[in-house]
């Protein structure tokens, strides 16, 4: 007994012992760091997201308010329960499903290909000055074309299919990405290029350790500025004709007046755009950490 009480003092001298050089030394204990770690981790949380979460969320609770109290009246105002409710049923129904499948195709086909051929088009008119003067008066005429309009015509040469509503986002998002990419190229510091040139660089080097790196804001700018309006054009083409999407929900709701199902296509819509720009965000701290500085 008389042992075990000695080893015990013993362990506990030691672990003492330990702390108290632990803390002359300038080094934080085992549970300090730990506490540190989680408040850090919730105030990045909070810092990145969860100011705009509460803003939702305060905007949601206004919204269901002035619904209840002021609008009451459901063909003006849906309230956000009511939409929830709308959304639960659509679901259930299966045919949210079908319709934000169909919608995501077009969207996603049409962006990636336009961000191809834009980033292409504008590197093609950052390299060549003739290129540029070739190319700019069919981009600036046809970015200033309300493409939109021109829906009824695609479906006429296409049909109700998906690819008539994939020309329409293509053309919607093809031109912010040229012009953003010739641009960040076009911005690339002269005095950085001579620089590199007088110690030997190649023209390819120059371009992937200097040019790219340069324009990588502007092009993550052109991309998310074509978020927007792919999402966008996805919902007008869909409205012209289509045999599914969330464009022919909010076009079918709104010719029976259901502004629920309504207000639940043109939600998620909104909440796809806010999520692929904070996915967009993400990317752009990792590939550009010195624009956040």
């Amino acid at each position: 007994m008389v042992m075990t009480m000695q080893k015990s003092s013993s362990s506990t001298g030691i672990a003492t012992t330990a702390t108290a050089a632990a803390a002359a030394a300038g080094l934080p204990a085992t549970a300090p760091p730990r506490r540190t770690g989680i408040r850090q981790a919730c105030a990045g949380v909070w810092r990145h997201g969860g100011i705009g979460m509460l803003s939702v969320g305060c905007g949601l609770a206004l919204w269901e308010l002035v619904s209840r109290l002021f609008v009451t009246n459901p063909l003006f105002l849906a309230a956000p329960s009511q939409i929830f409710i709308a959304l639960v049923q659509l679901t259930k129904s299966g045919r949210l499903g079908a319709d934000i499948w169909v919608s995501t195709l077009e969207f996603v086909l049409g962006y990636v290909i336009a961000s191809i051929i834009g980033i292409a088009l504008g590197l093609v008119m950052a390299s060549s000055e003739r290129a540029k003067q070739a190319l700019e008066p069919w981009v600036s005429g046809l970015y200033a074309t309300p493409t939109i309009a021109l829906g009824p015509l695609f479906i006429v040469w296409m049909g109700i299919g998906i690819w008539s509503k994939v020309v329409v986002v293509v053309l919607l998002v093809l031109f912010p990405v040229a012009i953003n990419t010739e641009a960040g190229l076009r911005t690339t510091s002269e005095r950085l290029i001579e620089t590199l040139r007088c110690f030997g660089a190649t023209r390819l080097q120059i371009f992937f350790k200097l040019s790219l790196p340069s324009a990588i804001p502007f092009i993550l700018t052109g991309l998310k500025l074509g978020i927007g309006r792919g999402l966008m054009g996805v919902v007008v083409a869909e409205l012209f004709g289509s045999r599914a999407g969330l464009g022919l929900l909010i076009s079918e709701s709104a010719d029976s007046f259901n502004m629920p199902n309504l207000f639940v296509g043109v939600l998620i819509f909104a909440v796809a755009g806010i999520v692929i720009v904070a996915g967009f965000n993400q990317i752009e701290r990792r590939l550009v950490p010195w624009t956040k500085e």
